[in-house]
């Protein structure tokens, strides 16, 4: 008997009839953490803010926390914090922000160095940042010819992002200040 023929593949409109927080990857379900943490939500407020500022002079990209990212009919994940350059066509977003981050936990650790990696590459996400509270690191990777190339391991360097129309320079020893504060 093959178990994967058993499980139920779903979809974008089973997962906003859902109660609680998942993630929706290809059809499989993710149970997300109850909430995040005090700690989870003070860095990803702190990475927001840094992003913000650092975007202030673009008008055509936005700092988002928390939101959902519908990439396909059976796939809808929620990152902590994306940037858009394009206008959203509704409630959420549906195509690849120019940069996701993901705060990394030892429980989703698995889910956004593997898989999320990805989905991210395959959809063509510009920006991918995973950021390591416990080492106050960041890691950068850049979509480059349809593959994720490392950019850069950072702990409180200063590091410049090239968007849409857009530049921005990050500063991420800012970021871990106003985290521990």
């Amino acid at each position: 008997m093959h178990v994967f023929k058993s499980l139920e593949h779903y979809t974008a409109a089973d997962y906003r009839q859902w109660q609680g927080d998942w993630e929706l990857i290809e059809g499989a379900a993710y149970a997300m953490a109850p909430s995040p943490t005090v700690a989870h939500q003070a860095l990803g407020l702190a990475l927001a803010r840094e992003l913000d500022d650092a975007l202030q002079a673009c008008s055509r990209c936005r700092v988002l926390y928390e939101i959902d990212v519908q990439f396909a009919e059976d796939t809808v994940v929620r990152p902590d914090v994306v940037v858009v350059c394009h206008e959203p066509l509704g409630d959420w977003i549906t195509r690849a922000p120019e940069m996701v981050v993901e705060i990394v936990s030892p429980k989703t650790a698995r889910r956004d160095e593997s898989i999320k990696f990805d989905l991210y590459e395959r959809e063509g996400v510009r920006w991918y940042l995973l950021a390591y509270p416990e080492s106050q690191t960041i890691k950068i990777w850049q979509w480059v010819d349809g593959r994720y190339q490392k950019a850069g391991d950072l702990h409180s360097e200063r590091f410049g992002f090239a968007l849409q129309d857009c530049t921005a320079e990050v500063d991420f020893g800012a970021v871990w200040r106003r985290w521990l504060r």
